[in-house]
């Protein structure tokens, strides 16, 4: 079963990537665009944990973690200066 599931995963979270990145040029705000961007670390995240299980790796897993610790930081920091202005109090 797990030799279909995991090419239908990937197609899937690849359309959404597809569909994040279309966002991300044409969004009409941005808010909108960092939301996609933050949806677009989401979404990498998917695929890496998807080709680690494919692989039977750990070391997507690491980067999958390494990825998501970015990402957040790199969305607080976009939040942060949308609202204040400036990054570093």
């Amino acid at each position: 079963m797990l030799s279909w599931v995991i090419p239908v995963a990937f197609a899937l979270v690849t359309a959404a990537v597809a569909m994040n990145f279309w966002r991300l040029i044409r969004g009409p705000s941005l808010p909108d665009r960092i939301l996609a961007l933050d949806t677009l670390y989401v979404n990498t995240i998917a695929l890496l944990v998807l080709l680690g299980i494919h692989l039977a790796s750990a070391l997507y897993f690491e980067a999958a973690l390494l990825i998501a610790l970015m990402g957040f930081v790199g969305t607080v920091a976009l939040c942060k200066y949308l609202l204040r202005g400036d990054i570093i109090e």
